[in-house]
């Protein structure tokens, strides 16, 4: 896939791409098909169909910018992509569209998504073991009861904010401030943080034209997070990072704590939301969940292969020439992950409607060395909130039809827009109950200081009066 610059032609003599080559499909800049546009924004899984018909389990596209990559949509080809990292590196620097001017990595939004930082995402063999260790270390420092005190909390929190109303809009009123909050405050940052960073997150998710602005805004705010552990550290994730005996730096730690918000906040928001949907849409599968034959947990694995909250992750690249799923990969070329194509592609599933709630085999937190280490705390996140609101408004049902919902598409996920219920209004919890102090996380690394835990004198402000004031609606 090694091409020369977009404003060269290609039929020039010796500059005839080679058979495989994106370059040779059939539609799109240089023949490849974009993964962007209106095709991908109304329904990618069509999409995703449409190339494996055309080109098989690995098809040429292109991103944001025309930028060439290819798509891997088979499910044995995404696990061979992910689990050989010697072929297949994590390392973007490796990708030869930095020097043929294929990119501007000054201005292109693709940079937060693509570009080399200094975490274990980016990192294979030594590195990546040094980084992830410290990551792992600071997640396994909470345990899932510990985890499950602090979600119960904030769901009970935001669903006072709407149970006497008797209507709600799930996705933006719970599904997207509830991972936020409890994320915001396993980093060890104030409450108060997490709306603006949610609309951060989801900016730089849609790789527009102000996420490198909003990139850069979720890095400061990390970067003051730092600064400050480093003078009080406490029990939380940031403090971990820094103790660990990997010896992070300032820089590494600001890095990892933006992969584990960013990341945890994108698949857990994207997954809670699409699991309310099947709840309160779908007669057949709020039937399973009422009558026993399917627990929460179990719903949420099969959200997880029908509906992935990442449906394209980037990315890996090619460490030198070599044939995959059919095609010509080249060294140095770019290779997304299809996550949502591989979960239903027919080596696996031959029929898509079949239950696959009891198998964790699914795609959606990638596989391999780099398979997502937060993935349980994503999951008891969804398992409890869900159960919470659904113990609270057993009633809850979808106040409009099913066919005037709508989603917004981005190259990487797909995103339910809103997700509009009624139920009988009911009062709220005890504030007293929900005001007390809840029991720390278990004691950190060996010989870490602990922050004494300071009393929250702040008057309590609702996580939409936040999110208005942040974007000025009030």
């Amino acid at each position: 896939m090694t091409v020369p610059p977009a404003d060269r032609a290609t039929t020039e003599a010796g500059l005839v791409p080679p058979p495989g080559c994106p370059a040779h499909s059939s539609t799109g800049t240089g023949g490849a098909t974009p993964l962007h546009g209106a095709a991908a924004e109304t329904d990618p899984m069509g999409l995703y169909e449409k190339l494996r018909a055309e080109h098989g389990p690995v098809a040429p596209v292109l991103l944001e910018g025309d930028v060439r990559a290819w798509l891997v949509l088979g499910y044995l080809e995404n696990r061979d992509v992910a689990t050989r990292s010697t072929q297949f590196s994590r390392d973007p620097r490796t990708w030869h569209g930095w020097t043929s001017g294929e990119i501007d990595p000054e201005t292109s939004p693709l940079v937060p998504m693509i570009g080399w930082r200094p975490d274990c995402v980016c990192a294979d063999g030594e590195e990546h073991q040094r980084l992830r260790g410290a990551v792992t270390a600071a997640l396994n420092q909470f345990d899932q009861r510990g985890i499950r005190r602090h979600i119960t909390r904030f769901a009970h929190q935001l669903i006072d904010e709407f149970c006497e109303s008797g209507r709600t809009e799930l996705v933006g009123d719970f599904a997207e401030p509830l991972p936020m909050l409890v994320l915001t405050h396993l980093l060890g940052m104030r409450d108060e943080d997490a709306p603006k960073l949610v609309h951060a997150a989801r900016d730089l998710f849609k790789a527009t034209e102000t996420s490198l602005a909003s990139n850069a805004y979720v890095l400061e705010t990390l970067k003051e997070l730092v600064a400050a552990k480093r003078i009080r550290p406490g029990q939380d994730i940031a403090s971990v990072l820094m103790a660990h005996p990997a010896g992070l730096g300032d820089e590494e730690v600001q890095h990892h704590l933006r992969l584990i918000l960013l990341a945890g906040y994108e698949t857990t928001a994207n997954l809670m939301a699409n699991v309310l949907r099947m709840t309160v849409s779908d007669p057949r599968f709020r039937g399973s969940l009422a009558g026993g034959q399917m627990t929460l947990p179990e719903a949420v694995e099969q959200v997880l292969w029908d509906e992935p909250p990442l449906m394209v992750c980037p990315g890996r690249w090619a460490t030198g020439d070599t044939t995959l799923g059919g095609q010509e990969i080249k060294a140095g070329d770019m290779l997304l992950l299809g996550l949502a194509a591989g979960n239903v592609d027919q080596a696996v599933r031959r029929d898509p409607s079949t239950r696959v709630h009891h198998n964790r085999a699914h795609l959606s937190f990638s596989a391999g060395a780099h398979e997502c280490p937060g993935q349980d705390i994503g999951r008891v996140i969804a398992d409890t909130g869900i159960d919470i609101l659904l113990t609270r408004l057993p009633d809850i049902s979808l106040a409009v039809p099913g066919s005037e919902l709508t989603w917004r598409s981005s190259t990487w996920a797909r995103h339910l827009t809103a997700l509009p219920v009624k139920f009988a209004a009911r009062p709220r919890e005890s504030r007293e109950l929900l005001a007390r102090p809840l029991p720390p996380p278990p004691p950190p690394t060996v010989g870490m200081p602990v922050a004494p835990r300071l009393p929250d004198s702040a008057p309590r402000v609702s996580w939409r009066a936040r999110l208005r004031r942040f974007l000025g609606m009030g």
